[in-house]
């Protein structure tokens, strides 16, 4: 009875120091990222008056993360298949790990249309399989801390620890809902205990350093109307033809992708997202700063350029991954269904737009991401760090309806795959 005491105390104690750790790259990658980034696009810039210096850059860091894919592969993976891996294997390859870390970090760098949560999901991923790997006493439990991992790095990107556990753990699939079971509590607590860890070392390290990346923002809320559920019928459509814009504009960009070497790819990239920074900087980068500020902003655009910002936004975020500017699509994705949302409400109310904007964001996105993941209650669990609680059954609703769609879609798929 001693033993097993102690035994559970020493996996409490290990695990707590492993999500403390992961805590402290998560943090260290971004705030590095973070200053790198205002050094290239702020400072230098403010330096000198060239309007062809985004175009460069970008050209120039195409050409970089070009010639490292070329000789080191195409790292980072996308996230659905990190976490394929993960949920196959229980663990994920770490001996890439130095071109991982780089080739994740040079496309957020140079305002790819990507989010972080790819590179350092697989970065993470790999140090806690190479901890189950070579640590003698973490190696019984090594599949399990290779998910801990997982859900570490979602639950701190997104400032959302239920969101990072139910990414891991809700089925999507339909072979994962037949093969899903609960988690036994021990793993729940597992998962408690490193996030906690994890956001605990953060909230040092950002009371010392500063804040690394802010997350999702905070959108101010008004109560819905009795409008605002009627027009549910018509946001979740609007969603779901997002989704699949994404799907399509994600297929085509592969095959283009699939006949252009990777070097050429990458500067096809770069020059692309350059272009982008000349005349439409709103869609570089995540989008997680521009979404925080569309709120107070979106009044001074005309509905219709929202609308195409957020197609174009889709557009260059499935170019960005699939050239070569590999990273993650929820943050940008998540801007371009709050755009699309903010345009189609204000086409409907005009100048009373205001007091409806918010709700439409919010259940375009909870369809689009509920098709997209096909996991309604880790849709939910995110989006309620953007909207108030009152909207907890709207979003669920939404994300439920876009998971059932995009079940059937990717079932006729599997059905019918391509010649």
């Amino acid at each position: 009875m001693k033993e097993k005491v102690l035994n559970e105390i020493k996996m409490i104690l290990f695990t707590a120091v492993l999500g403390a750790i992961a805590g402290a790259l998560v943090w260290g990658f971004l705030r590095l990222l973070s200053i790198c980034t205002k050094a290239l696009w702020v400072d230098i810039p403010s330096s000198f008056d060239f309007s062809w210096y985004p175009l460069i850059l970008c050209t120039v860091g195409g050409l970089i993360i070009g010639i490292l894919h070329h000789f080191l592969g195409d790292y980072p993976e996308e996230l659905p298949v990190v976490m394929g891996k993960i949920k196959k294997t229980g663990s994920y390859p770490y001996k890439n790990m130095p071109a991982l870390l780089i080739l994740a970090f040079l496309p957020l760098l140079f305002a790819g249309s990507v989010g972080p949560e790819a590179g350092l999901t697989g970065i993470i991923a790999g140090l806690c399989s190479w901890v189950g790997d070579n640590i003698k006493y973490a190696k019984k439990e090594k599949d399990r801390y290779s998910e801990i991992g997982e859900a570490i790095t979602l639950g701190v990107i997104f400032h959302a620890p239920l969101f990072g556990i139910l990414a891991v753990e809700e089925p999507g699939s339909s072979e994962e809902r037949e093969k899903a079971s609960i988690p036994k509590p021990v793993k729940l607590v597992l998962y408690g205990i490193a996030i906690g860890a994890a956001f605990g070392v953060i909230a040092l390290l950002r009371h010392f350093f500063g804040a690394a990346l802010e997350g999702l923002p905070r959108m101010k809320f008004t109560a819905p109307a009795w409008q605002d559920y009627v027009l549910m019928l018509l946001y979740i459509p609007v969603g779901l033809i997002l989704y699949l814009f994404f799907e399509g504009c994600e297929w085509i960009a592969k095959k283009i992708a699939g006949i252009i070497p990777p070097i050429a790819r990458g500067i096809l990239c770069g020059v692309l997202i350059g272009i982008a920074a000349m005349y439409l900087p709103i869609i570089l980068f995540s989008g997680e700063e521009q979404m925080g500020e569309l709120p107070a902003e979106f009044g001074t655009y005309a509905p219709l350029f929202l609308i195409v910002v957020a197609l174009l936004k889709c557009l260059l975020t499935t170019c960005s991954i699939q050239f070569g500017f590999r990273g993650g699509h929820f943050f940008p994705l998540i801007f371009a269904c709050v755009c699309g949302g903010f345009g189609v409400c204000m086409l409907l109310f005009g100048d009373g737009a205001s007091s409806h904007v918010v709700f439409a964001a919010a259940v375009v996105t909870a369809a689009t991401l509920g098709a997209q993941m096909k996991k309604p209650a880790a849709v939910t669990m995110l989006l309620m760090l953007m909207f108030p609680v009152r909207m907890l059954l709207p979003i669920l609703l939404a994300a439920a309806l876009g998971g059932i769609v995009g079940g059937r879609i990717s079932q006729e798929e599997v059905a019918d795959p391509e010649p």
